[in-house]
């Protein structure tokens, strides 16, 4: 299958699943959209994450990092996925410290210097992305790439190679 076709398979089941759907809806950021992406719903369809995780595994392995990291709560199931579809190692930030046991702010194994290819579910602004970029940084972890599913292609690619970042989105609207 080619690429497109793989593209356009996965599309047509994020459709049929219900991840994706159409009519009038106020994102988290206050605009309204005609369209709402919903990636949550992925983790209930085994055959839908399989091919989410090939997919994003593929533009990792472009990327040439050490680790995936995944952005908690929706990216995280999908670097799971590219984790194993890569056999790539998988850390995590956290989106607060601990505040017992270890009080790690990441999970996983990682030495400082290495580099983290990071995954979410869909990007619009990207000031989410820079968020969960900063305790891996401030750990010493290299993070350039993230593997985004789908980009809505409202700013979130631009902030982030303000910033330095490189976007690769598996899909766009």
């Amino acid at each position: 299958m080619s690429a497109a076709d793989a593209h356009a398979a996965l599309i047509r089941r994020l459709f049929e699943i219900g991840a994706i759907r159409f009519g009038e809806f106020t994102l988290k950021s206050g605009i309204t959209s005609p369209f709402y992406i919903d990636l949550r719903v992925v983790i209930s369809f085994p055959d839908v994450l399989e091919q989410i995780g090939a997919l994003m595994a593929a533009v990792v392995g472009r990327c040439g990092g050490d680790r995936v990291g995944g952005i908690p709560y929706a990216g995280l199931p999908l670097a799971v996925a590219a984790s194993l579809a890569g056999r790539v190692p998988l850390i995590y930030p956290r989106r607060e410290e601990k505040g017992y046991g270890t009080r790690k702010r990441i999970e996983g194994q990682f030495k400082p210097g290495e580099r983290v290819v990071l995954i979410d579910d869909i990007i619009t602004d990207g000031a989410s992305k820079i968020e969960a970029i900063a305790p891996l940084e401030e750990a010493g972890l290299v993070v350039r790439d993230l593997v985004i599913l789908v980009d809505r292609e409202q700013g979130g690619r631009e902030l982030l190679a303000a910033r330095g970042y490189v976007l690769h989105a598996v899909l766009t609207i």
